[in-house]
């Protein structure tokens, strides 16, 4: 009874020992592979409990949602012999959960190792040796970013289906102490460079500002000069059309005057020529020769007085006496 009770407790407990180390746990964003005797077998486990055979099967997760890894103290060397240090790069990636696979089978669970770790090495280390460390350091370090991420994913396109890189980081290099001070002093007398064209640049602002001030105001006075003068010439004009109705309204008026008149003096002219008869000048010949009284000397009357029409040429003495050398006539 001992023996079989032993037995069973035994019994119990390599159960248990199996169940332990059969069921394992996979957690979210990771995916199971599993190696038997070293080869890895073609299932993948997704989040959640499984079983497998305890001690001749293992596995291992694999992350399939975006991580990053980082490479530290990247060794690079300049086209210039200069050794420098990138201190950390880090690298964003995600894998395709069904390229899980493929990816652990041709480059094992630890596959960012060789396709992103030592990628970086080798790609750094290709742009250093061919620029300079003032290229590298300054003038194209904001290039290393993007240069690094297309290398990569260009690789791994053809390489490993299914990785993506998203986004590489890369800190500013270590560089010998000596060369380092010398750019900062560079970069500080840039700065006093920088700050002397930024003076500079505001002097000659200034300067335009008041140039084009005294412009606009040069043009805002000419333009009211030539207002001004524009009024006096339309002034100018006014008057001078003023002056010339004025003399249309003059010369109208003397013409309707000097129209009255002639009509006037034609009217009379006409009249005078209706009233001028024959009889009419005889009759006032003798109104006049009755208003006279003329005293003549002398034994002749003078021949003075026309007795005809106005045709006639005949004269003959009218009312005259003729006396003696000493007499008087008195008509």
């Amino acid at each position: 009874m001992i023996d079989q009770k032993i037995i069973g407790m035994c019994f119990l407990i390599c159960l248990a020992v199996v169940f332990n180390f059969s069921l394992h746990r996979i957690e979210e964003g990771y995916v199971g592979v599993y190696f038997r005797g070293g080869a890895l077998l073609p299932h993948v486990s997704t989040p959640g409990f499984h079983m497998m055979i305890p001690l001749l099967t293992t596995f291992k997760p694999v992350q399939v949602t975006l991580q990053t890894d980082e490479i530290k103290n990247v060794p690079c060397g300049t086209s210039g012999g200069v050794m420098i240090y990138f201190d950390r790069i880090e690298v964003v990636n995600v894998l395709d959960a069904g390229s899980v696979y493929n990816i652990v089978r041709n480059y094992t669970a630890d596959y960012d190792r060789s396709l992103i770790f030592n990628k970086i090495h080798h790609e750094l280390n290709q742009f250093c040796s061919v620029h300079t460390l003032h290229e590298v350091y300054i003038d194209l370090f904001d290039q290393i970013d993007e240069n690094l991420k297309t290398a990569l994913q260009r690789d791994l396109n053809e390489m490993a289906p299914g990785l993506s890189v998203l986004g590489v980081r890369v800190t500013k290099p270590k560089i010998p102490e000596t060369i380092r001070k010398n750019y900062e002093l560079m970069e500080a007398e840039k700065t006093k460079l920088l700050i002397s064209t930024q003076h500079q640049k505001v002097v000659e602002k200034d300067a335009e500002t008041d140039r084009k001030k005294a412009i606009i105001e040069a043009e805002k006075e000419a333009q009211v000069a030539k207002i001004q003068y524009n009024q006096k010439i339309m002034e100018k004009e006014s008057l001078q059309r003023m002056a010339a109705i004025e003399d249309e309204m003059h010369l109208a008026r003397e013409k309707s005057r000097s129209d009255a008149d002639y009509y006037q003096m034609a009217k009379q002219a006409e009249a005078n020529k209706l009233l001028l008869t024959k009889e009419y000048l005889e009759l006032e010949k003798y109104k006049a020769l009755s208003q006279n009284a003329k005293v003549f000397y002398g034994p002749d009357i003078p021949k003075m007085f026309s007795l005809g029409g106005c045709g006639e040429k005949s004269m003959s003495p009218v009312h005259g006496i003729a006396l003696g050398k000493d007499e008087t006539v008195t008509e």
